[in-house]
């Protein structure tokens, strides 16, 4: 699948048209672990493209990545496109400056993917008002870009 007609980038620090007076700025992130496993998804975001794992046999999604064959069936996995759509399963919103460069208050969010009913991202809900979040609430993938890496982020789905 192509990437989607009019995905948007996230980019820390700039203002977006969506809620631009409450996006945090995320540029002291930790950069990730990448191995060939994990790769695809840290990297999939520079071509706006959420790369998930998907079994060849069974063709049942696996996140987090894993190195080696299927949990499910035990078939080959390989990177592939998902829609980037979803819902927020569950959320917290923290208060609490675990690191200062980050602006509070900010939500961490589990977001279940439109592909499969257990296939779940930990994520970072950005664009919107902590307040506004609720489970349930349709979300869709944004990415964090940080040169050789881009974190996957989500973003209320107005439509």
């Amino acid at each position: 699948m192509a990437a989607e007609a009019g995905r948007r980038r996230y980019i820390p620090g700039t203002v977006t048209d969506v809620v631009p007076s409450i996006e945090p700025d995320l540029t002291d992130r930790l950069p990730p672990p990448i191995d060939d496993a994990t790769r695809p998804l840290w990297t999939g975001g520079a071509h706006g493209r959420l790369l998930v794992q998907r079994c060849a046999a069974c063709r049942r999604w696996t996140h987090p990545p894993v190195a080696g064959p299927c949990p499910a069936c035990g078939g080959a996995l390989a990177p592939e496109e998902a829609s980037g759509r979803g819902t927020v399963f569950t959320y917290t919103v923290n208060h609490h400056p675990f690191n200062p460069a980050i602006p509070l208050p900010y939500v961490v969010a589990i977001v279940e993917l439109a592909e499969q009913e257990d296939l779940r991202f930990f994520t970072n809900l950005v664009n919107c008002d902590p307040a506004d979040v609720r489970v349930g609430m349709a979300v869709r993938v944004l990415f964090e870009d940080h040169g050789d890496w881009s974190v996957p982020v989500f973003e209320p789905d107005p439509g």
